[in-house]
């Protein structure tokens, strides 16, 4: 039998990536790069789609905005954006794609905080706290 070493073992993908993203701090962003290398998409864009896909929180059910808390995404805006520069990586290696093509791709612009509801104001109490209302009844027992 063949010597086999660890090298040969992964995709040239996937030993790009982990060459990239070799530190112990950087093992989530060498998994979102090879996410990109085993892409399903057949072209660069699709990959990059994918890509928005698996970096980004997105309702998982449609017009059900709540969902999206339930998407296994990494959450945190700045998160997002390196999962997606990573996985941008793995695509270009995928694609054989040069680098400076590659780096020109922008994750999706953050999103703005969404403004605070705005209830209409309460009109003051037409009695005064020791008055009964009119439609309550002057009665006692």
């Amino acid at each position: 039998m063949e010597n086999v070493i660890p090298q040969q073992w992964a995709s040239p993908c996937g030993n790009q990536c982990t060459h990239k993203y070799a530190a112990l701090m950087q093992i989530p962003w060498r998994v979102f790069c090879k996410k990109g290398c085993n892409a399903d998409g057949d072209t660069w864009e699709e990959c990059l789609a994918e890509c928005d896909e698996i970096c980004y929180k997105d309702p998982v059910l449609k017009d059900q905005q709540w969902s999206a808390y339930i998407d296994r995404s990494p959450g945190a805006v700045n998160y997002s954006q390196d999962c997606f520069n990573a996985c941008v990586t793995g695509c270009g290696y995928k694609f054989e794609i040069c680098k400076e093509k590659v780096d020109q791709v922008r994750p999706r612009p953050l999103p703005s905080e969404p403004l605070p509801e705005v209830k209409p104001p309460t009109s003051p109490a037409a009695t005064k706290p020791d008055e009964p209302a009119e439609d309550v009844p002057s009665t006692s027992a």
